[in-house]
């Protein structure tokens, strides 16, 4: 099969295809055709050795679709049968490459009117996505959530997530097609995040209340100026941050905090135990049976380009997900 293998830590140009034997399954676990595979900002991180680093050589990717080839022992009695339609949220062998062993619990039903490409786009930007409404800001029907930087594939995620839950939505973008893109997912309002007076808007679209949830996807550039943006009670939650622990530093007053009883929370999604992305898949599922949850891909590359694919990923303004193509 054909592979992307990572013999050494670094940036992009360290990723190439190989041809490597097809892996087998083994007890407990399925193997996947891999049609597409989804390309997120933590599989740059993870290949230029930010953080835990993996064993090498490896292949890179824990999302993507395709179809069931293979069952481990255990397995052939699960309901499931070859040629089923799945998405990955995990893999044990990486998604980029023609097949891919995954454990159970890593393999989802692909509901027929999702695409493969759509597919390979559910699992880091939704399951992200819900941790960080439902399970972390615990979001409720008729608050308001500000979804800032809501053009990537966790964002526009969000805004689908939050509008399906009937939270009014008000996204913020860096380009005109990103913003396009936010009103068309469920935003009620989009703001452009590059404009100085931004933050004033948003007290001027919620009449001076502010708002309930904040997801920050640049912690970094922006956390002290949304502490003031929070209503009584409110929450955000720092999903994004680039540099490293001494750079990118931010003011926060605690006063802004303590004017409001808010809350600041982390939030990262191999955090999440068993039972909470059993609660997250549950949800994704009805969402995408329902049509309510629709993945935006913006760029369809070949395998053979994933170097690329890692640099665009990493590009500002994102702009929706980019999927690997296997075949």
């Amino acid at each position: 099969m054909r592979a992307i293998v990572v013999s050494e830590l670094g940036g992009p140009e360290v990723m190439h295809i190989e041809e490597l034997p097809t892996p087998a399954p083994g007890p407990g676990e399925l193997l996947v055709r891999v049609k597409a595979a989804g390309v997120n900002p933590v599989d740059t991180y993870i290949r230029a050795g930010v953080g835990a680093r993996p064993a090498l050589p490896y292949t890179p990717g824990d999302d993507g679709a395709g179809e069931l080839a293979g069952f481990g022992e255990g397995t052939e009695e699960s309901g499931r049968r070859a040629g089923d339609r799945v998405y990955l949220s995990g893999s044990l062998t990486g998604t980029y490459a023609e097949y891919a062993v995954c454990r159970r619990d890593q393999v989802n039903p692909l509901p027929s009117r999702a695409s493969f490409v759509e597919g390979a786009a559910i699992g880091v930007p939704y399951l992200t996505a819900y941790r960080a409404l439902f399970q972390r800001a615990a979001a409720r029907a008729g608050e308001t959530v500000l979804v800032h930087g809501a053009t990537g594939g966790v964002g526009l995620a969000a805004v689908q997530l939050a509008a399906a839950a009937d939270l009014t939505v008000i996204a913020t973008g860096g380009s005109d097609e990103g913003r396009r893109l936010a009103l068309a997912n469920g935003a009620s309002q989009v703001l452009d995040h590059g404009a100085a007076d931004h933050f004033d808007a948003v007290f001027q679209l919620t009449d001076d209340r502010g708002v309930d949830v904040i997801l920050e996807m640049r912690s970094d550039l922006n956390l002290g100026r949304d502490l003031p943006l929070l209503a009584g009670g409110g929450r955000v939650v720092c999903i994004g941050n680039r540099g490293s622990r001494n750079e990118g530093q931010v003011a926060v007053n605690a006063r802004d905090l303590m004017r409001c009883d808010g809350v600041i929370l982390g939030m990262l999604l191999p955090n999440a135990d068993i039972e909470s992305l059993a609660a997250a898949h549950r949800a994704l599922d009805k969402g995408l049976a329902a049509g309510e949850l629709r993945p935006v891909v913006t760029r369809e590359l070949r395998l053979e380009e994933a170097a690329r694919a890692h640099r665009e990923v990493m590009q500002s303004p994102s702009l929706g997900n980019i999927v690997l193509l296997t075949e």
